[in-house]
């Protein structure tokens, strides 16, 4: 039983993290399904930002979305703003541009509420939801917009680039599996919908729309999931960019990371329907995409433990146990030499495993914060020793 558990606890991983990539990246490579693409298609769309107390950014967001190469008569932004109280809506109400508006909430209630209202108040046929962090290339919408000319297209994720000019090794080691995660994302789309798109660029089909849940932490996955859930299409739009900083250190990728993964528990317990394949016709994707990687540190926990056991009396798993426990020691090795941080095992090491300790948190976080939904003003950044 301790072997056939090792082995299962292996199998578990290998698929998770190898197996389901290269699945999806041969078939995509195999047998794509193309998007029916029109850059002729121009209907009336609604660029929509929830934020609170961004007066800081607030302006250089407005700019970048009415910067858009867009048919200006066609394009229109909504700000709302949850319960801010720093002057951002002051700036947003000095905008003189007619094409902007503002829906002011008088308390905080969290994005998902927010969005709820703001869609519910646009009659334009397509959505486009950004965050006020990031700035857009000037063909963003268009290139989204593009996409949905394919009547079975529901929703268009763009992409997110990460600019830095000095990244930390941390901060590689981020990018590197953000590159990794695109990928999948890619191949998913081809072959039929990825499940869940990039949170600070996505289109949505406004008929697909139907309200979520209020305390829903993750609406970049909800949301467009409602629309595979009807039948439509998921794809990714790698012209449509997105441009953010990456986590310079481990504390901030770990604030970001634990309130996601705490949002994908979420998602099972708010949306079970995701979990029946009669309901959800990309369940393997969402399965292997989303669930897995929230049993991918149990399954490491469980490998290590049994090839403890089974190191006694093999030297067969002996010798795997020693290679666990020296993938497990490249990040305090890194600590011990700082010279080897900037190496790629010491890098891609530790920013799995910490993305896997993150998933451990992010269990504990559904499981004892209510309020995980709120917005939560950002800890000041302290510099690296």
């Amino acid at each position: 039983m301790t072997a056939w558990l090792f082995w299962a606890s292996v199998a578990l991983l290998v698929y998770t993290y190898f197996g389901y990539p290269a699945l999806v990246g041969l078939w995509a490579r195999l047998a794509p399904r193309p998007v029916a693409t029109s850059p002729d298609y121009l209907p009336r769309v609604a660029i929509i930002v929830v934020a609170r107390n961004e007066v800081q950014r607030i302006q250089a967001k407005i700019e970048t979305c009415l910067a858009q190469d867009y048919s200006p008569e066609r394009l229109r932004l909504l700000i709302a703003s949850d319960g801010s109280a720093d002057g951002m809506e002051q700036v947003v109400h000095g905008c003189p541009d007619p094409r902007v508006s503002l829906l002011a909430f008088p308390a905080p209630r969290g994005k998902a509420a927010c969005l709820n209202d703001a869609i519910a108040v646009c009659d334009e046929d397509v959505l486009v939801l950004t965050d006020v962090r990031q700035r857009l290339n000037p063909e963003a919408v268009r290139y989204l917009v593009s996409n949905l000319a394919d009547p079975q297209v529901g929703a268009v994720s763009g992409e997110l680039v990460f600019v830095s000019d000095d990244p930390t090794p941390f901060a590689s080691g981020v990018g590197a599996y953000w590159r990794y995660e695109k990928f999948i994302r890619r191949s998913q789309a081809a072959i039929h919908s990825t499940p869940g798109v990039t949170g600070a660029l996505y289109a949505l089909r406004k008929s697909c729309f139907r309200p979520i849940a209020p305390n829903t932490i993750l609406d970049d996955v909800a949301i467009p999931m409602q629309a595979a859930m009807q039948g439509k299409r998921i794809v990714f739009e790698s012209r449509a960019i997105a441009y953010d900083a990456p986590s310079t250190q481990a504390r901030q990728e770990r604030r970001r990371k634990v309130r996601t993964l705490a949002g994908n528990f979420q998602l099972l317990k708010l949306y079970p329907q995701l979990l029946l394949p009669w309901r959800n016709p990309i369940i393997m994707q969402f399965v292997s995409h989303k669930v897995l990687r929230l049993l991918a540190p149990w399954a490491m926990i469980v490998a290590l433990a049994c090839s403890a056991l089974l190191a006694a009396h093999s030297t067969f798993y002996a010798a795997l146990l020693g290679a666990q426990l020296g993938f497990y020691a490249l990040p305090l090795l890194g600590e011990l030499i700082p010279s080897l941080r900037k190496r790629a095992p010491v890098k891609l090491a530790t920013t799995f495993i910490a993305l896997n300790a993150y998933a451990i948190l992010g269990l504990l976080e559904f499981l004892t914060n209510r309020d995980a939904h709120l917005w939560r003003a950002a800890a000041p950044e302290r510099p690296s020793a």
